[in-house]
């Protein structure tokens, strides 16, 4: 238990603090790119951990040493790569790093990273409600065959990576995040609503669904590097390692929304339709009332 809570610590400042080095080092036009790429073969990772998963199965410690090996290759990797600039640059300013209390401190800073939060919403509502009971929704709605959880979860990350790609490289054309935000907010919402409409499905079409709703929620990498875009260089960092982990952190909340609908009288599946868009809604709102950051000015430090 021990270890694993160290484990999960490491890997909790791994994907922000990727995305913030690289939108600071890539030019500004192009972190788009940079930070798909970055986001997507992470993701990926959840991907390979189900087939390592599968094949060793009977031996948990070897999935064990596969993980920390490849952590160990990572931190050789790492060794190597060079400190942005304009990091080095606010190092002698005097300027305070890194000060989580000053997302508290200033009304307007305080709305703008609670806003990077609640854009991420969708992700883990679909994730950790509509994956991770896939088996109990597909019951539910008749579905001819035994629904396998940990397959509905590779598979929606596996089209989650592609997504990512997708979101990333949409970004670059549209030359907008929020719009990214938007197309794939709508179609999560489609996805979801074809997902509930299963009954009597095959478990091929169950699974199918799936890989397209995790299509749909794949705009991680583009939720980051919003994050990463808001702040100044000073706090960047700060926002884009503790943003995904809040994201990630508000899923005990949509699961007491979840169970509580249940409570008050709705059905197992009216639950979980009206949690999924309302999370789906309070997603696009806040990213409606955010500030567009492609091609945004990195170098700058908050007061």
């Amino acid at each position: 238990m021990v270890w694993r809570f160290v484990a999960g610590l490491g890997l909790a400042g791994e994907l922000g603090a990727g995305i913030t080095l690289v939108s600071e080092v890539l030019p500004k036009e192009k972190r788009g790119i940079g930070t798909m790429i970055v986001a997507s073969v992470g993701i990926s990772g959840a991907v390979a951990a189900y087939f390592v998963s599968e094949y060793f199965g009977d031996n948990w410690r070897i999935c064990y040493y596969i993980g920390g090996g490849l952590g160990l290759a990572l931190l050789i990797l790492r060794i190597s790569v060079v400190e942005s600039g304009m990091f080095n640059n606010i190092k002698t300013s005097g300027v305070s790093r890194g000060n989580y209390f000053k997302f508290f401190t200033n009304k307007e800073r305080f709305f703008r990273y609670l806003k990077c939060i609640m854009i991420g919403l969708p992700t883990w509502f679909v994730v950790g409600i509509l994956m991770t009971f896939s088996n109990a929704f597909a019951e539910k709605m008749g579905v001819k065959g035994p629904i396998d959880p940990g397959k509905a979860i590779m598979i929606c990350y596996a089209a989650l990576t592609f997504g990512d790609l997708a979101s990333g490289y949409l970004s670059q054309v549209l030359r907008s995040r929020k719009k990214v935000l938007y197309i794939f907010y709508t179609l999560c919402l489609a996805s979801m609503i074809l997902y509930f409409l299963m009954y009597d499905a095959s478990v091929t079409m169950f699974y199918t669904v799936c890989g397209i709703m995790g299509f749909s929620v794949g705009f991680w990498a583009i939720f980051v590097t919003v994050a990463a875009e808001q702040f100044g260089t000073n706090l960047r960092a700060t926002a884009a390692t503790t943003v995904p982990n809040y994201a990630r952190g508000l899923l005990p909340v949509i699961s007491l929304l979840f169970g509580g609908l249940q409570t008050a009288g709705l059905s197992y599946l009216q639950s979980g339709l009206v949690t999924g868009v309302l999370c789906i809604v309070l997603a696009f709102v806040f990213a409606y009332s955010m500030e567009e950051t492609f091609g945004k000015d990195l170098d700058y430090v908050e007061e």
